[in-house]
């Protein structure tokens, strides 16, 4: 038995000696891989439909990438079931740097709010950057007779369970929700396969308003096509500064989307930090911060580990909203 131990420490040295020469090698090859990287097309996984703010975002920020990385961002879009199969489809890719993924306020509004989830969206991923952050607002059918956050409660009040509002994202959910909670008023819930559909649905009259971020329904609010009511975020946004906050009508209401840019955990360091490099440098470009502006973003760019503490921190406080606004997890 003795001897038996005896050989086994002495293997377990050999294995940790092994180790010690083996990690800086490890180190080594992925820096230099890191110095050529990338050498082929980089894939950008999107949880929402083309059209959506998310896709928006994606579009506009990766193909300035693909010019300062000389490689094309290929974006592909994998809607539905809440954002999971996006999700799960990033969380399985190869941790190879040619795979990254778009995490949004969605993809954490479905974490906390569904169980048995097959990946983790805080281990699974690596952190690259906060890329921006918008308030949502909330839009109505022209014909409907309200002009004003105050207008709309009443007119809720008045016809309990008459008025729908449509939602692509479990994001936009949860922001109406709130406002349900907050108002006092019971407004039915009609989901739809992304955040287009749920536009045209309001614009068509299937129902009579939406919660979206300002990039999806910037244009059709200056069209005519739309009637913006109030933004989501505590105070007024330079982003739109005539258009007042919900909470001026409802005291304690405050929604923000927000956007980051996530690959597979295990990705190699070298690579994260070049990526996050070469998007903090695009968020500074000012003609992108313009035009982010334009579509209702403001700018951010953040440090992994910024990025990786807000993340955590959102979905803890989605947890809570989700508890206040009586909806139960898993449903």
């Amino acid at each position: 038995m003795t001897r038996i131990l005896r050989n086994i420490g002495i293997a377990a040295l050999s294995a940790f000696c092994s180790l010690l020469v083996l990690c800086p090698v490890a180190v080594f090859q992925a820096e230099a891989v890191a110095q050529t990287y990338p050498t082929k097309p980089i894939r950008m996984v999107v949880t929402n439909a083309p059209g959506s703010g998310a896709d928006v975002i994606s579009r506009l920020i990766g193909g300035k990438l693909s010019e300062t990385l000389g490689q094309q961002i290929v974006i592909d879009n994998r809607p539905g079931a809440s954002g999971r199969i996006g999700m799960e489809n990033g969380a399985r890719s190869a941790p190879d740097g040619y795979n990254l993924l778009m995490v949004t306020s969605s993809n954490v509004v479905a974490s906390a709010m569904f169980e048995n989830l097959k990946y983790d969206i805080i281990k699974d991923f690596s952190p690259i950057s906060l890329l921006g952050m918008t308030p949502f607002i909330v839009v109505v059918n022209p014909s409907l007779k309200a002009t004003s956050i105050a207008e709309l409660v009443a007119l809720a009040k008045s016809q309990p369970g008459k008025l729908k509002y449509g939602q692509g994202s479990e994001s936009q959910r949860l922001s109406a929700e709130i406002f349900k909670s907050i108002a006092g008023c019971d407004i039915l819930n009609v989901p739809y396969k992304g955040s287009s559909a749920a536009v045209t649905g309001t614009m068509g009259g299937e129902v009579h308003m939406t919660f979206q971020a300002i990039p999806t329904v910037m244009s059709l609010i200056k069209s005519g096509k739309l009637r913006a009511l109030g933004v989501t975020s505590a105070k007024r946004t330079s982003l739109v500064p005539d258009m007042p906050a919900i909470s001026e009508s409802l005291p304690g209401y405050e929604y923000n989307g927000w956007y980051s840019l996530v690959a597979p955990a295990k990705t190699p360091p070298p690579i994260i930090s070049k990526l996050h490099a070469e998007v903090v440098k695009v968020l500074h470009i000012p003609v992108m911060r313009e035009r982010l502006k334009v579509l209702g973003v403001d700018a951010l760019g953040t440090t992994p580990q910024e990025c990786r503490a807000y993340q955590q921190t959102q979905l803890e406080q989605m947890k809570g909203a989700l508890k206040r606004a009586g909806l139960r997890t898993g449903q």
